[in-house]
């Protein structure tokens, strides 16, 4: 996807108008993912964002990749022991400021943490005169921030995490692009799929068919995820009493997966006739994710099945008629919950016991787990131009999964859906 560079401009000056709200100096992007979304460039460094003035990329390689992609200048990022004083250098708060010598820590992160030493939240950065230093410290490894902390002497670290990601929950008309791309190959992959598919064929099998068909149209081959230690594949194909074993995986269905090694998505279980079929599917074509699921079968649903696949349309209906700039992200799950358990089906609504979770949905763009998400505690209205996955499943031990999913571009006026595949139990030849 080729992005002009006055996108990239236009993201650093929105991070740097948040910079300024929340006090801090230099907001320094260490994850890929935030990298490429704000310089163009995945490669090994980190971009230093200056609350006033221009970003640099400072990189320990590939420092000619970085060149030809990034929309910042390029700095070879050399030893950690002068990173100060280059910083210094080219920053004139920098050299301000990390004299001051204040206390690195919080006393609101201090509580918080229940007594021991934390980094400040972007809420709590000083207005004094210590150098406020913000980064990704939601995914950031331990080791690699202090690293930072010993570079650069004198600074509070607060936690910018919320600040880039909700910067990135607002997508471009370059980013819904990418995602219509994604949609396309995935609708193109399942109905390949729905003809090669056959009753008895392994699971595995049929999920390897369809990567094989996403990836001749352009998949990467992977899904980014942002929690820690998740992981994904291109989606999970499970059928029957699979697709509901409970698994570590933040999701309705887990999958059996194919060892305890990879606890999750398709197994070596047959499909069998008259079980559902879950196909919850991803593509992620120039960085960029669509998420849908469908529910097929060979011949038909048992009757309470089909009744539990037909709440969740229901579901899915209630929510689109509230998708709509100022809606309240946690709203929608809360309708959903209160439908679910009028239709008798509570116990079984995204998940099952102690295994269910706790959404209706979540954003989607360069990761499948952006904001905003569709549960209690995200009193985020909509907005237009973010994209959010809704999947209302529910789960049947020993029995399997059915449910619908799709990806909703939200408008000025309401919404667009960006999945494209036909909707409805698809119901395969015996």
């Amino acid at each position: 996807m080729k992005v002009t560079e006055s996108i990239y401009k236009k993201r650093e000056q929105r991070l740097q108008a948040g910079m300024n709200n929340h006090g801090i100096d230099v907001f320094v992007v260490t994850q890929n993912i935030d990298l490429y979304y704000m310089t163009g460039s995945m490669q090994n460094g980190y971009l230093f964002v200056p609350a006033v003035g221009e970003s640099v990329f400072m990189v320990r390689r590939s420092i000619s990749r970085a060149e030809e992609e990034s929309a910042f200048e390029v700095e070879v990022l050399g030893s950690l022991r002068t990173l100060q004083e280059r910083l210094a250098a080219r920053y004139p708060q920098v050299s301000a400021k990390s004299s001051a010598g204040v206390e690195i820590y919080s006393a609101a992160g201090l509580a918080a943490s229940g007594g021991e030493e934390a980094p400040a939240s972007a809420d709590t950065a000083s207005a004094g005169a210590a150098l406020v230093l913000a980064t990704e410290l939601d995914v950031l490894p331990v080791a690699t921030f202090r690293r930072l902390e010993a570079a650069i002497l004198g600074a509070q670290w607060v936690d910018g995490s919320r600040l880039l990601r909700e910067l990135r929950m607002i997508k471009s008309p370059d980013e819904i692009a990418a995602i219509r791309t994604s949609a396309s190959a995935v609708d193109a992959a399942l109905e390949a799929a729905l003809r090669h598919v056959r009753p008895g064929m392994p699971e595995f099998e049929l999920m390897a068919f369809i990567e094989h068909q996403l990836r001749l149209r352009q998949h990467a081959g992977i899904m980014r995820m942002r929690a820690y230690n998740a992981e994904l594949v291109t989606g999970m194909v499970a059928a029957g009493s699979a697709a509901a074993e409970p698994t570590y995986f933040d999701g309705p269905g887990g999958g059996r997966g194919l060892s305890t090694a990879s606890p999750q998505s398709s197994s070596q279980r047959p499909i069998g006739i008259g079980e559902p079929l879950l196909l919850d599917l991803g593509c992620c074509i120039d960085g960029y994710v669509i998420d849908q699921t469908r529910t097929a079968v060979f011949g038909e649903l048992p009757e309470d099945l089909q009744h539990a696949y037909d709440v969740s349309v229901e579901i899915q209906k209630l929510a689109e008629s509230s998708l709509k700039p100022g809606t309240i992200c946690e709203q929608l799950y809360v309708d959903a919950l209160q439908y679910a358990a009028d239709a008798g089906l509570a116990d079984h609504f995204m998940g099952y016991g102690d295994n269910q979770v706790k959404f209706l949905g979540h954003g989607i763009g360069l990761e499948m787990d952006e904001l905003p998400v569709l549960a209690k505690g995200f009193p985020i209205p909509l907005q237009p131009g973010m994209v959010i996955a809704i999947e209302p499943k529910f789960t049947f031990p020993g029995r399997g999964v059915v449910g619908v999913e799709d990806s909703y571009l939200i408008t000025e006026e309401g919404y667009e859906k960006l999945s494209i595949s036909r909707s409805g139990v698809i119901q395969l030849p015996i």
